[in-house]
């Protein structure tokens, strides 16, 4: 598991990256089907992970059909997810020791999510993680959302790098492709949804978790 080189900036997706969010996203998306009179199948809601709320409502539609009260389902799934994550999701494995370690070398990292501002501070917060990010760009901040490169880009250009020079950390497919189309090396850490051979030709490594992420940083730093 090697990088090709020092990062000049490291650019973090959020839910299933940082913070054991996906789940709560999957068991809040069961609840607000069953409310709603319907199922959500695993499949289904595994493609939805790292997309765009307009990209996702479109599958929504494609699955349960143009006639599928898709607003008032997602206003359900938020009321959910709301209830489940009202303590803050868990901190993923090794997310303190990759921040101890790029304060260490001195380097700059973003947020990068399809998830609302709002949602992010409330999960740093949690944590006792507020101001332990140079940048944060969430929804609303970007024309166009994962598997768009615009996320990526953004981060980039607000921590003050070339995105060429940048790793960027990401658990799913949409996030992976928008990355790799950013020009960024891209290690996937995967959550929910496995690395498949696509995913795995865009990165530089698949890892475990961000302790084998850490590690390969140092191998490389100066």
């Amino acid at each position: 598991m090697t990088l090709p080189r020092m990062p000049m900036g490291v650019v973090f997706d959020m839910d299933g990256l940082l913070f054991d969010s996906e789940t709560l996203h999957r068991d809040a998306a069961r609840d607000a089907a069953i409310e709603h009179g319907c199922e959500l199948p695993d499949a289904v809601f595994l493609s939805l992970i790292g997309g765009t709320w307009p990209d996702n409502r479109a599958r929504l539609l494609a699955h349960f059909g143009e006639d599928f009260a898709v607003d008032d389902f997602e206003a359900r799934w938020a009321r959910c997810y709301a209830r489940r994550a009202a303590a803050g999701p868990a901190l993923k494995p090794g997310v303190g020791e990759m921040l101890a370690l790029l304060d260490s070398l001195g380097l700059k990292r973003a947020i990068a999510t399809s998830s609302s501002h709002e949602a992010v501070r409330r999960n740093l917060a949690a944590h006792g993680l507020d101001g332990r990010f140079d940048a944060v760009v969430a929804r609303g901040d970007y024309a166009r959302g994962k598997p768009a490169p615009d996320p990526f880009l953004l981060a980039a250009k607000r921590i003050g790098a070339v995105a060429g020079t940048c790793l960027a950390l990401e658990d799913s497919p949409h996030g992976v492709r928008a990355a790799a189309a950013a020009g960024m090396a891209v290690v996937m850490v995967p959550d929910l949804v496995p690395a498949r051979e696509a995913e795995r030709a865009l990165c530089c490594f698949v890892a475990e978790d961000l302790h084998a992420v850490a590690k390969a940083i140092l191998a490389v730093a100066p």
